[in-house]
């Protein structure tokens, strides 16, 4: 199957013919629900009271002094049930699921968040759950491993390939494929074969909406700027679907530079030369691979932002121009997630720090009249491994040897 939405020239439906009927039972049933009035009502009541919707919009007073410059406020997704953003596409996703009288769930997952929203909703809803996650995140998430298992859920590492997070969204199509007629496969990003990016885009549009007003409210006008992380792309399409036809409103992708993109070792689809027009798990998008259309290993500190693609919807704002994209490697992200703390009190996720990073490179180089607006997808209770190393914090480093030799405190 070669057909399904396009952006441009990016996007569509790749997959087996053996997944044909699913998909067109999903494609059906999501059509359905775009504008079924009592569906809406579900989702917005769900969300406001099993989740924390609206998550607030908080301005930071601290970080606007200290940079002096334009005026910048956080919306804070970290706030929402399971700390992140990735609640609101699964529980739009979990009532498709009951609609379409599926009893499990699967899930492919790199910083956890989506694993562990995906388990939360199976719980919620009754269904069997089994997450997929590349080795090397399931050691690294490990916080998130732990609730991902007791809320239910069954978590199966993947040994194959670069042991991330591309490598975990194979490895969930396979099972699909064997498991069709009582599984949903619940996507985690605004990638993969369609209907999947404009369905995740469509649950994750409320940030937007809801920071759309809120601004409005605050300000009595729009944002100059709005910045967000990409992996995939799910939060960034959150927030971005809110502004795209305020064409004032400049929107900006945060990529993970990692060790810098001038060398092999980051995750920057959009914002460096180094990837190309491919087709892969589904769809149609740019993907970092080699001349070869092999897929390159990639490198960033925050699980959540090593993905070989990016949402084909991002990929066809970033030529037309829409959505301007940068990079940030892992020693400015870093940075920027101890500025936050210190001068906030608030901790991103290693994802979010990186839409940190590039909006106080460019807070301190605008007027006091600008505003600008940082998506704040996750929190960092999550990276708690991945940060206390960055930090080189002595006292950690004693507590882990603690605990490995086996003593009780």
């Amino acid at each position: 199957m070669q057909k399904g939405k396009y952006y441009g020239k990016f996007g569509g439906c790749y997959i087996p013919e053996i997944l044909v009927a699913t998909f067109e039972e999903l494609i059906d049933e999501f059509n359905k629900i775009k504008n079924d009035k009592q569906f809406q009502e579900d989702y917005q009541n769900l969300m406001s009271t099993f989740s924390c919707r609206p998550t607030p919009l908080y301005f930071a007073e601290n970080l606007t002094k200290h940079f002096n410059g334009a005026k910048i406020y956080i919306k804070r997704e970290d706030l929402n049930h399971t700390g992140s953003h990735k609640l609101n596409n699964v529980m739009g996703q979990g009532l498709l699921i009951k609609r379409m009288g599926k009893t499990r769930v699967i899930a492919e997952t790199g910083a956890g968040q989506h694993g562990v929203a995906t388990a939360t909703m199976a719980a919620k809803f009754g269904l069997d759950c089994t997450i997929y996650m590349g080795e090397v995140d399931v050691m690294r998430q490990r916080p998130n491993v732990f609730w991902m298992e007791q809320l239910g859920a069954t978590v199966v590492p993947v040994c194959e390939g670069s042991r991330t997070l591309k490598d975990a969204i194979n490895e969930a199509f396979r099972d699909w494929v064997a498991n069709m007629d009582d599984t949903h496969y619940a996507l985690g990003t605004a990638c993969g074969p369609a209907p999947f990016p404009e369905m995740v885009t469509f649950f994750q549009s409320i940030i937007g909406k809801e920071t759309h007003k809120q601004i409005i409210n605050f300000e009595n006008k729009l944002p100059t700027k709005v910045f967000a992380c990409v992996g995939g792309g799910s939060n960034a399409m959150g927030i971005f679907s809110g502004f795209l036809d305020d064409k004032e409103v400049e929107l900006v992708g945060v990529e993970a530079g990692g060790n810098g993109i001038e060398t092999a070792q980051h995750a920057a689809r959009l914002a460096s030369d180094d990837a190309s027009i491919g087709i892969a798990q589904g769809y149609k998008t740019y993907f970092l691979q080699n001349s070869d259309g092999q897929m390159n290993e990639t490198h960033s500190v925050a699980a959540g932002l090593d993905y070989v693609g990016v949402s084909p919807i991002l990929s066809n704002l970033s030529e037309t121009g829409r959505v301007r994209f940068e990079a940030i490697n892992d020693e400015e992200a870093i940075e920027a997630l101890s500025l936050a703390v210190k001068k906030e009190g608030i901790v991103p996720a290693m994802e979010s720090a990186h839409a940190f990073g590039q909006a106080f490179k460019e807070a301190k180089n605008s007027s006091s009249d600008e505003i600008i607006i940082i998506n704040q997808s996750g929190r960092g209770d999550k990276d708690i491994f991945t940060i206390a190393d960055a930090f080189k914090d002595e006292k950690w480093e004693k507590f882990i040897k603690f605990k490995a030799e086996g003593y009780n405190a």
